[in-house]
């Protein structure tokens, strides 16, 4: 068990988590980003009745879906900002884990929410 003076000593290569979980969740929004932006053409050729059904559900869909985009940015952001200190390691490893997998969560939420044709 490590005693308190090591555990305040200050982590080597602690930076390693975020700017892994950094290259893999940005460009993962970035494509889900895409994916849902994408995602009305799927109505192109849909009737009057299925368009406004996928219409009424795509647009709070969308709103959750942009809303909930803070959630893997917020962990990235706290991870990059928690103390490089050895006993914040995993926090911040965890923190960075929980960010990509975020990303497939909400975007998981989306496909849930609108009523495709």
């Amino acid at each position: 068990m490590q005693t308190d003076d090591a555990r305040e000593t200050r982590g080597t290569r602690t930076w390693v988590p975020p700017f892994l979980s950094t290259l893999v969740t940005l460009p993962l929004g970035f494509l889900a980003l895409v994916y849902v932006m994408f995602s009305p053409m799927a109505c192109d050729s849909c009737g009057q009745e299925e368009s406004r059904r996928f219409t009424e559900s795509f647009m709070p869909a969308f709103a959750t879906f942009a809303v909930g985009l803070l959630v893997p940015l917020t962990l990235l952001v706290v991870g990059w900002a928690l103390p490089r200190r050895v006993r914040h390691t995993p926090r911040r490893l965890v923190l960075s884990v929980c960010a990509p997998f975020s990303v497939f969560a909400v975007w998981l939420v989306f496909l849930a929410l609108v009523d495709w044709p």
